[in-house]
């Protein structure tokens, strides 16, 4: 059953350089601007990962300038946590960070255990199976919450 998209969103993962920036990138594809959309992670210790960038570029989703930022980076630039409506980690340290820093801001939390791609395969191809596996279990998920658009 599909819900109304809410008005803002933050996706948030350990670096800010493959699930969140996917989830980010597939939203505003299928939602366009009707939803503000925003990632972050623990860290932001890490660059956009090429394959990210690979496996939603075969979808049409444009990834290559997405610049990867931290929590506090992102309220640094002006993006308080408690301005948004949804918060969805994709990983389960970025849930418990998202449930520390939200405890006292009247926000929807929720959880959506997304299998980390980075180490798995060893070439190429299997490389990229497991970021498609990734990709697509992030459009399920979005499609699940919001309907096809």
């Amino acid at each position: 059953m599909a819900f109304d998209l809410p008005q803002s969103v933050l996706f948030c993962c350990d670096h800010n350089a493959v699930r969140s920036p996917m989830a980010e990138g597939i939203m505003k594809q299928l939602y366009g601007t009707d939803t503000y959309v925003q990632s972050a992670g623990l860290k932001n210790d890490l660059e956009i990962d090429g394959f990210a960038i690979s496996v939603c570029q075969e979808i049409g989703v444009e990834l290559s300038r997405h610049r990867s930022r931290s929590f506090e980076e992102l309220e640094e630039l002006g993006e308080q946590l408690s301005s948004f409506d949804v918060v969805i980690a994709l990983s389960p340290a970025s849930h418990a960070k998202a449930e520390e820093l939200t405890r006292l801001f009247h926000l929807e939390l929720q959880y959506w255990p997304i299998p980390d791609p980075t180490g798995k395969g060893e070439t190429r191809d299997s490389k990229m199976d497991a970021y498609r596996l990734s990709r697509d279990a992030i459009l399920a998920r979005l499609k699940e919450a919001w309907g096809a658009p």
